[in-house]
């Protein structure tokens, strides 16, 4: 029989040595070493890389770029919107019309999209507004036209799911209330379903506008001159081309960490009173802590 511990003995505490993950961390910081190694050791002209970060041609493609992003994401968003609450309609005719565009533009690849759109006046070589003017397609379907349109309406078919599946996520109660008190279902889906199931659909819409930005180069195969179009065109000359690639690398790199960072403040404020845990600190907060932190360990 084993005797009784005594009292008041101190008991010792012993950590868990966590061995795996001390190799993993080894394991990860030789590949990256390596990998730095491989980088500085290649042949890359860096300053060529910093000579060609202002070059005015790329400069000029990232605005495309970006103003390619925001535009063909305004369609998505608009048009994924429209669809995801058709979706939703007991209207079986407006259901599935919703149902057959996701199924078409989910299914079919966007680079085949863009060049449907590009060649648009092989099947309507002229668009009529009725009353107003008759124009040539291929005048009006410019290579930024086209692009917009491709990669626009292909972002709202997956954004039309991610609206369908943040209305269904707000409880059926909140509508029923909402109709209790006189509302009708526009105003119920605008002023109460909405607002709630921005929480849930923000995080996926801002990883699709974050993707977009990269997608965006697939518009170079209708003539679209974006960042990644201008440094092909100039690598074909100096034939630098890990160069101008690594520079096209930190510019989508940036304009990445800018939508990050909008993403993280958008989704912070829609999160706002949906949820009893506490907000996540901004960046701003968590540099505060850590000085304080710091003032703290010296002040003692």
């Amino acid at each position: 029989m084993t005797a009784a511990p005594e009292a008041g003995r101190q008991l010792v505490v012993v950590p868990r040595r966590h061995v795996g993950r001390w190799v993993a961390a080894a394991v990860l910081l030789l590949l990256l070493a390596w990998l730095g190694g491989a980088f500085a050791n290649a042949d890359i002209d860096w300053p060529t890389v910093r000579h060609y970060l202002g070059a005015g041609p790329l400069l000029r493609g990232l605005l495309i770029t970006i103003a390619l992003t925001l535009v063909a994401m305004l369609v998505g968003i608009v048009l994924g919107t429209a669809v995801g609450v058709m979706r939703l309609s007991r209207n079986p005719v407006t259901a599935a019309v919703a149902w057959g565009y996701v199924w078409v533009f989910r299914g079919t690849p966007v680079y085949l999209q863009l060049l449907v759109w590009f060649n648009l006046a092989l099947i309507f070589p002229y668009l009529t507004i009725p009353g107003i003017t008759t124009a040539r397609t291929v005048d009006l379907i410019t290579p930024f036209a086209a692009a917009s349109l491709g990669l626009g309406i292909n972002q709202g078919a997956y954004t039309s799911e991610v609206v369908r599946g943040g209305i269904q996520s707000v409880d059926e109660g909140q509508t029923e209330a909402a109709h209790a008190i006189g509302m009708t279902n526009w105003m119920t889906l605008r002023k109460v379903v909405l607002p709630q199931a921005m929480r849930v659909i923000l995080p996926p819409i801002g990883n699709e506008f974050i993707g977009m930005v990269k997608t965006t180069s697939l518009a170079s195969a209708i003539g679209v001159t974006e960042i990644l179009n201008e440094a092909q065109s100039i690598y074909i000359v100096n034939n630098r081309i890990m160069e101008l690639l690594i520079v096209c690398g930190i510019w989508y790199l940036a304009a990445v960490s800018v939508l990050s960072i909008a993403q993280f403040y958008l989704e912070r404020h829609f999160a706002r009173g949906s949820s009893s845990r506490a907000l996540p600190p901004t960046p701003l907060q968590r540099l505060r802590g850590l000085f304080a932190k710091v003032g703290t360990g010296a002040a003692r």
